[in-house]
């Protein structure tokens, strides 16, 4: 397949407008938010870090266990911790609980499972919200957060 520059396709423009969100969503005039994800499925942290990073967050760890989770959040501060529900040392409402004080992260809840399996325990946690996985995405991450 031969290489061609974007001014070679006559269907493909880039155009610099001020004060607008880029191409893929992230608002370039504000600041990167931080993230630390966690979930025992490794496939699952890579493909929730490469849909992050494409929507301009900035993933500065992984975590497999609840007890790493609180561990990695200490350590790198993250500005928010998306969330399994399920791990296997602990749940997520139980690391959500953990992670609360002055500089806490928002802590994002995720799961395969839908939220009303979960009844009012969504609600009643200190995160800021709840995504399932198979809708997560930076747009979703990010209208939860400002809603929060």
């Amino acid at each position: 397949m031969p290489w061609f520059a974007p001014q070679d396709n006559p269907a493909f423009e880039i155009r610099a407008v001020p004060d607008t969100p880029a191409v893929l969503g992230w608002d370039h005039g504000s600041v990167v938010r931080t993230v630390l994800i966690v979930d025992d499925h490794a496939g699952f942290r890579a493909r929730a870090r490469a849909i992050l990073g494409m929507a301009g967050f900035e993933v500065v760890g992984e975590a497999g266990d609840g007890a790493s989770a609180i561990a990695e959040a200490e350590r790198l501060r993250p500005d928010v911790v998306l969330l399994d529900i399920r791990l296997p040392d602990m749940d997520g409402f139980d690391v959500a609980r953990r992670l609360t004080g002055d500089s806490a992260p928002a802590v994002v809840l995720v799961s395969s499972r839908d939220a009303s399996d979960y009844g009012s325990r969504i609600e009643r946690s200190p995160a800021a919200g709840f995504i399932p996985k198979a809708d997560l995405s930076g747009a979703a991450l990010e209208a939860l957060l400002r809603a929060s």
